[in-house]
């Protein structure tokens, strides 16, 4: 197989996702993008087999060597160009981007639109890239109906992201501080004068938090026919920490019926003590890994989301793998 090609691949979200990938496929080939080659050439030297190149997203070539071909493009990092997109579609290869928000997908829907045969792209900006959708799917197995869906993401301080992360999250608060909800079947934008949340923790505490503007929204309500989804974010400050690891917590509430017809409601928490890192490269290497088709059927053309291509079992399988905690909390009939 021709090597994927990672740009923003010497990054937090590049290092870990090639490394996870490097250890679910020890044969599948690498080359790190980014425009410091040192520190690229101390990411390919930690997964022992992976080749370096420089990229400049300003050319419709990337820069890239003349003559390279690789297998996908994997963007991990914010491209205003879409270049990058451009580049998969002329070579008509799989493109994986994490970094358009909602408001901000608009070039890549209408580059797929324009070239509609040319390359399967999945639009993966969601929570941890996917693996919060695929876990709360993974939730929704008892439920034969599920009416409402309402995940409470808790982040530490410390633990918002790298560079390109802190940079797409200032560029979307300063983009839109609406939040978007599914409302009664209806999808609905929310003025920044009503997202305040009031975020729980399993320990019980509460923490002032916001409803936001995610693709988790739409990819839960089109996944389930929710008529109600929303995602609330908090941020846990440094000085809560006591001194202990960063971690990630996510609470997931259903409501619904189950088999049987009756009132059901669930409360699930996808946890890492490790925090958002690990659970990012795990949503990240899913989206990459069933692209190429290293699991499961070849993907055709068009636009996909993660939770339209992946098995929420399988996901939930592979974060906990990754050290993640993944329970069932409280069930009421």
């Amino acid at each position: 197989m021709k090597p994927v090609l990672v740009l923003g691949g010497s990054g937090q979200a590049g290092a870990d996702t090639t490394a996870l990938l490097r250890r679910w496929h020890p044969d599948l080939p690498l080359t790190i993008a980014a425009r410091n080659l040192e520190r690229a050439q101390r990411v390919a030297d930690d997964l022992g087999t992976a080749t370096v190149v420089t990229v400049d997203l300003g050319r419709s070539d990337l820069g890239l060597p003349a003559g390279a071909t690789y297998s996908a493009v994997v963007a991990l990092l914010r491209d205003e160009s879409y270049n990058a997109l451009r580049y998969a579609q002329d070579h008509e290869l799989p493109y994986f981007g994490i970094s358009s928000g909602p408001v901000e997908i608009a070039p890549e829907v209408v580059a797929v639109a324009h070239r509609p045969t040319a390359s399967p792209v999945m639009l993966a900006s969601h929570f941890f890239a996917g693996a919060v959708v695929l876990a709360a799917l993974q939730a929704t197995g008892e439920f034969s109906r599920v009416d409402s869906i309402r995940v409470s993401a808790v982040l530490d301080e410390q633990d918002i992201g790298g560079p390109a992360a802190l940079a797409d999250l200032e560029r979307w608060a300063a983009i839109t501080s609406a939040g978007l909800v599914r409302r009664d079947g209806a999808f609905t934008w929310l003025p920044d004068t009503e997202t305040a949340a009031e975020v729980e923790r399993r320990d019980g505490s509460t923490l002032p938090g916001q409803t936001v503007a995610v693709l988790d929204v739409p990819s839960l309500a089109f996944a389930t026919d929710a008529a109600n989804v929303q995602l609330d974010f908090a941020v846990n400050p440094a000085d809560a920490l006591d001194g202990s690891q960063p971690a990630a917590e996510l609470r997931i509430d259903l409501t619904g019926t189950d088999q049987a017809g009756a009132p059901l409601r669930t409360t699930h928490f996808l946890t890492h003590s490790a925090g958002q890192r690990p659970l990012t490269a795990v949503g990240i290497a899913l989206g990459v890994e069933r692209l190429l088709a290293l699991r499961g059927a070849s993907v055709p053309p068009g636009i996909h989301t993660p939770e339209s291509l992946i098995d929420p079992a399988y996901a939930t399988a592979r974060l906990q793998e990754a050290g993640a905690e993944f329970v069932e909390a409280a069930v009421v009939r």
